[in-house]
């Protein structure tokens, strides 16, 4: 036995199920801020209000026959609300198009994978001094300079692809492209390092611009409803955005895109100024001090390590699949941009669904059981997914790769934020996003380095086999991290950590004993019925 039940053991609540920052990939391009606190920032240091900063009145009482508005009876919140839905749609546009010109151009995982690396290492890179930038200026002056900065890379990203929109086609199970192609590829790779600098100090502006607009009592509801906004986006752009590309060119999606950027910067226009603190002395130092206190807090303690590790495992290889989702449907099902759409947005709607689901699990299922159990199902979908070569079965199996996606990564961050203090919150989570995405380009290298190998392999057993090498290295590369993901869940939860649920030693239930099926079933923990006097 495991030790006395839930009814027994005092632990903590399961976390408001809402998004959390680092369900991004589309990847940090999607600058979004999902979490439970109002001073948690995707790859930034905390963000606290400035004393200076205009603080939310009282909610109001809503008007009879408004009451169904709820937080968005708010002017400034509903504006912005509304203005990042279409952007975070247009950003979902930009995701597929660049995605699948590269993937026409070169038909290459090492391209794929350069191309995420310029997008994810200078967020990670320039992360905590985004934070720090934004802890000593004007915020809204910073978000819309950030707002203009990504707009213009837009437009890049529309004027590259137009200039270059007569270049041939990868050929058919080619690796290297065409030197014809290699400036559009240049270019690229200097836009989306663009991009992730300007994100690095566009994420933490727009992370407090929230708690600016509601009343703090009504913050959590005002988070929940844009991570709402921002899933289904994700559902619904890139399907539209794979149909507009189909029907006219991927420029389209780079210029919508930008138009997007515009309804955004008019909302934060629209919003309370956000002034610049007072100097301090010595306000370096007491960041770098803090900061490496929060690490230190993370690594040092059983539980928050625990949810650390998860989260960066998921995010290394799990992340593999999107970035070369479109590579399956080119290479591997012979199919068009349309349908990569189609398939980020099943993705998309799965992650929805599977965040409305996770209310439906038992409360009495300790999170060191349910984070290891989402891990390694996430891995099972993603393997199920690398070997489909049907589209159709491909899509089925998609949707719960977007389930378990959603719930591996809300899980392990959700329980991060529970178990860290208040003081170190933001911080602790900063190092541990900022170091989640740092790390996820070592997932595509690694998919591209094992996938690349086991095609040589094949080629020298069964020459007959190959058709499309890339596409059967795609296939065996993202199967061989979701492998990965699968002994990582099995590991986990053979030897669980119960400090996850803010468990110690000598506390009623807390139980290390390895065993998978102990830990699958976490039958110890399940309330056992009263017997009749």
């Amino acid at each position: 036995m495991d030790g006395p039940t839930d009814t027994d053991v005092a632990r903590p609540e399961r976390a408001p199920q809402v998004p959390v920052a680092l369900d991004v990939e589309g990847e940090a391009a999607i600058a979004s801020s999902h979490a439970a606190t109002d001073d948690v920032s995707p790859v930034t240091t905390p963000l606290k209000s400035h004393a200076t900063e205009p603080q939310p009145a009282p909610a109001p009482a809503a008007p009879p026959g408004t009451s169904r508005l709820g937080v968005l009876r708010h002017s400034h919140f509903r504006t912005v609300w509304i203005a990042a839905f279409f952007s975070f749609v247009g950003n979902w546009f930009e995701f597929v198009g660049t995605q699948w010109v590269v993937t026409a151009k070169t038909g290459s995982m090492e391209w794929m994978s350069i191309l995420g690396a310029a997008q994810l290492v200078p967020t990670f890179v320039l992360g905590l001094l985004g934070g720090i930038v934004a802890d000593r200026m004007n915020r809204k002056k910073l978000l819309l300079v950030t707002q203009v900065a990504m707009m213009l890379i837009a437009v890049g990203f529309a004027v590259v692809v137009h200039v270059y929109r007569d270049l041939p086609d990868a050929p058919k199970g080619s690796t290297t492209p065409p030197e014809e192609v290699k400036p559009l590829l240049y270019w690229l790779v200097v836009l989306c390092t663009a991009q992730g600098i300007a994100i690095a100090f566009n994420n933490p502006a727009w992370q407090v611009l929230v708690p600016r607009l509601v009343p703090r009592d009504e913050l959590i509801r005002a988070i929940t409803l844009q991570g709402i906004s921002f899933n289904a986006a994700r559902a619904i752009g890139p399907a539209v955005g794979g149909l507009i590309m189909g029907a006219w060119s991927p420029m389209a999606l780079f210029v919508i895109n930008a138009v997007s950027f515009v309804g955004v910067m008019f909302a934060v226009m629209t919003t309370p100024d956000a002034p610049a603190p007072a100097p301090e002395p010595n306000w370096w130092r007491k960041v770098w001090e803090d900061t490496k206190a929060a690490a230190s807090f993370v690594w040092h303690r059983p539980g928050p390590r625990a949810a650390f590790l998860a989260c960066v495992v998921f995010g290394v290889f799990a992340t593999p699949i999107l970035r070369f989702l479109s590579l399956f449907v080119s290479n591997v099902y012979h199919l068009q941009e349309k349908t990569f759409g189609v398939l980020t947005g099943v993705m998309g709607v799965g992650a929805v669904v599977g965040g409305l689901a996770m209310k439906l699990v038992p409360a009495w299922y300790p999170r060191h059981h349910f984070i290891p159990l989402s891990v390694l199902l996430g891995g099972v979908w993603i393997l199920l997914f690398s070997i489909a070569t049907n589209v159709w079965i491909a899509g089925a199996v998609m949707f719960f790769v977007g389930w378990f996606w959603m719930w591996s990564f809300n899980s392990a961050m959700s329980s991060l934020q529970m178990l860290v203090d208040d003081s170190m919150r933001g911080r602790a989570l900063a190092v541990c996003n900022t170091v989640a995405l740092g790390l996820m380009p070592a997932g595509y290298f690694a998919a591209s380095a094992i996938g690349h190998a086991g095609t040589e392999v094949v080629r020298r057993v069964s020459p007959s086999m190959v058709e499309d090498a890339e596409g059967l290295s795609v296939q065996i590369g993202v199967g061989a991290c979701a492998v990965m993901l699968i002994v990582a869940g099995w590991v986990m939860m053979t030897y669980r950590t119960p400090e996850v649920d803010g468990l110690k030693p000598g506390d009623p239930g807390y139980d290390r004993v390895p065993g998978f099926w102990r830990g699958l079933t976490a039958a110890a923990h399940k309330p056992r019925a009263t017997q009749p006097a």
